[in-house]
């Protein structure tokens, strides 16, 4: 017999037959709410191997994956190409998206450096963008 627990984790971690429309969102915010409380509870409690353990969890979990490519893509500025110049808008970017997500092999881009001329008026400076 099949308990809900395992059948609705086997529904959200299928990523072979996973479309963006089929997601079950829902259960997505639950899953990762739930493992965002565990974390808290066991800072609180100052078990930090336990934080690790779950940290590891939630940033490999496919729900947890799903709702970040939620956010972006679905948000006030989604339709804004960002630094790479993709805007995503079909389901099956969306998902390929999500597959995609994976920790290792991104290397950031270096930032752009702009030179502005000195009081002097002779030599140039590196422009800093302080926030």
């Amino acid at each position: 017999m099949i308990t809900t627990r395992k059948a609705v984790n086997a529904v959200i971690t299928s990523t072979q037959q996973q479309n963006w429309e089929s997601i079950p969102w829902d259960l997505c915010m639950m899953m990762v709410k739930k493992l965002q409380v565990r974390i808290s509870k066991a800072t609180k409690e100052k078990k930090w191997r336990k934080v690790k353990s779950l940290q590891w969890l939630l940033t490999h979990s496919f729900s947890a994956k799903a709702i970040a490519v939620k956010k972006v893509v679905e948000n006030k500025g989604g339709k804004t190409p960002g630094i790479d110049g993709l805007v995503v808008k079909t389901p099956h970017q969306k998902t390929f998206l999500i597959l995609d997500l994976k920790r290792r092999g991104y290397r950031a881009k270096p930032l752009r450096r702009i030179y502005i001329p000195k009081a002097n008026g002779k030599s140039k400076r590196p422009l800093e963008s302080r926030q």
